[in-house]
């Protein structure tokens, strides 16, 4: 009985053995695609993809890739890239200010592949902004839309074009993460109402336009937070409002005015250690808006000087905060602001001035 149960149990065995082996050179024999494979259907492209295809076929001719030869003591030779936009059909383009920042030579590639020299109009670096005007070329110039960045709302889909690690025409997509952020800049001030978004922005892609479902500029990127330089979900923008306020200024002056009355403040470390709320002056210039108005600073033996706590009704604690409120009044308004001095507060109208010159 046993002797039959092993011959059964040793046919079954080479029974499945000979279907497996079978099977696997059936397989190979008649499965095997040895030959280009048949591409299979598919349907017409999304709305979506549809929308995205065509807001970069229009856009990206007007954006530009900037590279630079560095000017500044042991920087001779040192080379910068980043993003920019044509902002007119005579051949100025947007920028970030840090991008072209110290450089002795601009080059500007356009969408057709042509690289031009290009002069430095004017810079803004408390915006971080710059204007460079290409020279002579015969290619056609598409200016950039412009919309507005005002009424953005949070959650709105943005896309961004620029040239990261130097890969040109690079289209990323996101949302408006956050808005009102404020991002600083050079001289202890802060550009406000800063977009941020998680549409990737990284180096390179400085300069370059955010834009909005339309296919408008809504912000020129300029900054990632992160320590390695590298993507990490958080970009900044610079707004269109500020932007469009700015350009112009650049292109028509070479400069912006930089609101100011004539102090020179405290830093927050240095008054802390008064304990004081507010902005410290610690010396007015002479002839200046401030000393007109007979604001002191700190006196000889180093007692604080008048301390600035509103502008216009509004808190200020730092030195940006106050750049802010005197940008929000303009040059040549006058700012009502409360100052306290041994203790007593009293209201002083101060004309805002332009510190630039």
């Amino acid at each position: 009985m046993s002797s039959r149960f092993v011959r059964y149990a040793a046919i079954w065995v080479l029974l499945l053995l000979t279907i497996w082996v079978a099977d696997s050179f059936l397989r190979s024999l008649y499965l095997t695609q040895s030959e280009p494979r048949t591409v299979a259907a598919r349907g017409d492209l999304s709305s979506t993809e549809q929308h995205t295809i065509q807001l970069f076929q229009a856009i990206s001719p007007s954006v530009v890739y900037l590279f630079t030869d560095g000017d500044r003591p042991g920087e001779r030779g040192r080379r910068g890239a980043g993003s920019g936009f044509l902002w007119d059909a005579a051949g100025h383009v947007v920028t970030n200010f840090h991008v072209v920042e110290g450089s002795r030579r601009v080059r500007v590639r356009l969408d057709t592949g042509e690289a031009v020299d290009a002069t430095v109009v004017g810079t803004a670096p408390d915006h971080d902004l710059a204007v460079v005007r290409l020279a002579e070329t015969r290619a056609a110039l598409r200016p950039i839309p412009i919309g507005r960045s005002a009424d953005l709302k949070v959650g709105q889909q943005v896309f961004a074009i620029g040239n990261p690690f130097g890969l040109d025409r690079t289209l990323t997509t996101g949302i408006i993460s956050a808005l009102g952020r404020r991002l600083p800049t050079s001289g202890a001030r802060e550009i406000a109402d800063v977009i941020q978004t998680d549409a990737a922005i990284n180096p390179g892609n400085s300069g370059g336009p955010l834009l909005d479902s339309a296919g408008r500029l809504i912000g020129v990127t300029t900054a990632i937070l992160s320590q390695t330089g590298v993507f990490a979900g958080v970009g900044f923008a610079v707004p269109v409002d500020a932007v469009n306020r700015v350009v112009p200024a650049l292109i028509r002056n070479g400069r912006i005015a930089r609101p100011g009355i004539g102090i020179l403040a405290l830093g927050e470390e240095d008054a802390a250690r008064f304990g004081a709320t507010g902005l410290i002056i610690a010396r007015v210039e002479a002839g200046s808006a401030a000393a007109q108005a007979g604001l002191q600073g700190q006196d000889r033996a180093g007692s604080p000087g008048d301390i600035i706590t509103h502008v216009n009704g509004r808190p200020v604690a730092r030195i940006a905060d106050f750049a802010l409120e005197l940008e929000r009044a303009g040059v040549g308004a006058t700012v009502e602001l409360m100052v306290t001095r041994d203790g007593r507060s009293r209201r002083v109208p101060v004309r805002v001035m332009d510190i630039a010159n």
